[in-house]
């Protein structure tokens, strides 16, 4: 092996996000270490998810059919859909378990600087889906950033139209954080969303 096909890795590696070149290339040695049967298992993962892999026609989840699983399954409330930017943070929702009605994946947040503009995300989709009838509310669950806020601003002033509820997670601090150590705006939004106990 010639250091021509680990360059060629390290390159490869630092197209992933968060992968700088130092993390490229512990992985490539990493790799170069591993059995081989091991290292031929990822790339045959990375092989597969790419060849069968696809956005579900419904809410853009992942998945290797026509519909997710979520989607399909008849036991989720059928009223209630949950807006997240991207498919991971579909999975993080899921693993809480607090969370059992549908999903719409915008497959990214509207950044008016950067290009994307609703057109660029899957909006129109959901206002078909609500539009089509049965959903009573729209949980918007984006990030609490820039972006995040503006596609949920956005995305109130389109739905509430529609006659239905539309409502954002709370944020604020975390469970066994301490009030000392909070930022300002944190503060502020663990304030904001404040319930009666």
């Amino acid at each position: 092996m010639n250091n021509g096909v680990v360059e060629n890795l390290i390159n490869e590696l630092t197209k992933l996000p968060g992968i700088g070149r130092k993390t490229a290339q512990r992985l490539s040695f990493f790799i170069m270490g591993m059995p081989e049967d091991e290292a031929l298992s990822i790339a045959t993962a990375i092989t597969e998810i790419k060849k069968k892999a696809r956005f579900c026609g419904k809410c853009f989840n992942i998945t290797e059919d026509e519909l997710c699983p979520i989607c399909r399954d008849p036991r989720r409330r059928r009223d209630t859909i949950c807006v997240v930017e991207e498919p991971s943070n579909l999975i993080v929702i899921e693993n809480t378990k607090a969370y059992n009605g549908l999903y719409h994946v915008l497959l990214g947040a509207l950044s008016p600087i950067d290009g994307i503009t609703p057109d660029r995300l899957r909006i129109s989709e959901l206002i078909t889906r609500v539009k089509e009838g049965g959903i009573s509310e729209v949980i918007i669950a984006t990030n609490p950033n820039t972006k995040g806020e503006t596609t949920a601003q956005y995305l109130s002033q389109v739905l509430k139209p529609l006659g239905i509820k539309v409502s954002r997670i709370a944020y604020g601090l975390p469970i066994g954080g301490d009030i000392e150590f909070a930022d300002e705006v944190t503060l502020a939004k663990s304030l904001e969303g404040r319930r009666e106990l």
